[in-house]
């Protein structure tokens, strides 16, 4: 797990998860109980592979995922079918 203070200064808990087709994510879950958590798609194939990404990570580079994620029970677009997976 990681810890990250994001740009609007809310702390976030960075986990490592998976979606049930296989697709590794991390998930960002505010730390105050306010809000809601976000996820965002890593690159890894495996989840070791994205366990070893997650950790080797500079803040910069889990503020962009976080920047970029979605909400956690929003559907992900499936950049090769177009279809999506909730």
């Amino acid at each position: 797990m990681r810890k990250l203070r994001g740009r609007d200064g809310r702390d976030w808990d960075v986990v490592l998860g998976r979606e049930s087709w296989g697709t590794v994510v991390a998930f960002f879950v505010p730390r105050s109980g306010g809000g809601d958590p976000v996820r965002a798609l890593l690159s890894a194939a495996s989840w070791d592979e994205g366990a070893r990404e997650l950790l080797a990570m500079e803040e910069e580079e889990l503020q962009a995922l976080l920047d970029g994620a979605l909400p956690a029970l929003s559907p992900i677009p499936d950049e090769e079918s177009g279809t999506e997976h909730a």
